[in-house]
């Protein structure tokens, strides 16, 4: 089957800046392919580049095997795009709101109706197609923004920081939302910040960093790639975080690492539950009141920590 998106060795220059340098990235059909990368790695610039905002320098970059170089009014036709706030209107109806975007597609005034009855119906709004978005949550407004973006069918979603904003049932419905969109045909290319999200919505991640693709696979084997597992330790005195750290220096090959904010202790470790065990044994005589003792897998900053020595910034920019 033809890859929903193609590119090779693609190059983008702004100025002195190298945002793209040779970046080799296909996405099959069926997936959500989730683009992460620290500020300045040349993401949003392959996003802008994929929905033809932005000409690339050299290389070859195919949407749907169209060539965006050559037809950019073509692969308008395919894709579809999401920023990554709302770009709704708040003293319209969320019914006026997807029938205008379909009129600008072109779309007479009895398609874009029927169309966004359709799309309103597919992201759960029918029932609030009536009312104002000013009224809607931020929940339903990403959703809204979602409905917009789909009112031309598109075969390539592009999705900025969907959920940035969003209380935790808020983005809970708008990952359903996208799962029920890849379920019917739609494929997905989001850039996001979060692991859990690339956790609950990517088939294959693939992580950008000064313009080129330094790993890609699924989240699990993303963090294989960080490296070991992590013991972490919470205690309820901060005082008794030194001592802490020098039990697990004595078990580690490496210096354990201490975070007072959160009072805890992460050493990472090779044979995970093994040296969980031993840190408990070496842990029980000194009397010590600890909260949580735990093992688990890299955490995202981990894995950037590791992939592009820096940690994930707490915020992308547009």
């Amino acid at each position: 089957m033809t890859p929903t998106i193609e590119a090779r060795g693609l190059v983008k220059r702004f100025g002195k800046v190298q945002a793209l340098d040779g970046l080799d990235l296909t996405a099959e059909p069926g997936q959500v392919v989730a683009l992460l990368g620290p500020n300045g790695a040349g993401k949003t610039t392959f996003v802008r580049a994929v929905a033809t905002l932005v000409a690339p320098d050299a290389g070859e970059l195919h949407v749907a095997g169209i060539d965006v170089r050559r037809q950019p009014e073509r692969v308008r036709q395919v894709i579809g795009l999401a920023g990554q706030y709302a770009a709704v209107e708040p003293a319209m109806t969320g019914k006026e709101n997807v029938e205008m975007v379909a009129r600008l597609f072109g779309q007479d005034k009895r398609t874009a109706r029927a169309n966004a009855d359709r799309v309103l119906e597919q992201l759960g709004l029918t029932d609030a197609g009536d009312r104002l978005v000013r009224t809607y949550s931020g929940g339903m407004r990403r959703r809204l923004d979602l409905g917009a973006s789909l009112v031309g069918a598109p075969r390539l979603l592009l999705l900025d920081e969907p959920t940035t904003g969003l209380d935790p049932r808020s983005r809970i419905e708008l990952w359903d939302a996208i799962r029920d969109l890849v379920g019917q045909g739609t494929d997905v290319l989001l850039t996001t910040q979060y692991l859990d999200e690339a956790d609950q919505l990517a088939h294959r991640v693939v992580i950008i960093d000064h313009g080129r693709v330094i790993a890609s696979g699924t989240p699990d084997e993303l963090k294989k790639q960080a490296g070991r597992d992590v013991v972490e330790v919470h205690v309820g005195n901060p005082e008794d975080l030194p001592r802490v750290a020098e039990v697990l220096a004595r078990l580690g090959d490496e210096p354990p690492h201490i975070d007072q904010g959160t009072r805890r202790v992460t050493l990472g470790v090779t044979n995970g539950t093994e040296e969980l065990m031993a840190v408990l044994r070496a842990l029980d005589p000194l009397g010590i009141e600890l909260d949580d003792v735990g093992l688990r897998r890299p955490t995202l900053d981990e894995v950037f920590l590791t992939l592009t020595g820096e940690p994930l910034p707490e915020e992308i920019p547009a």
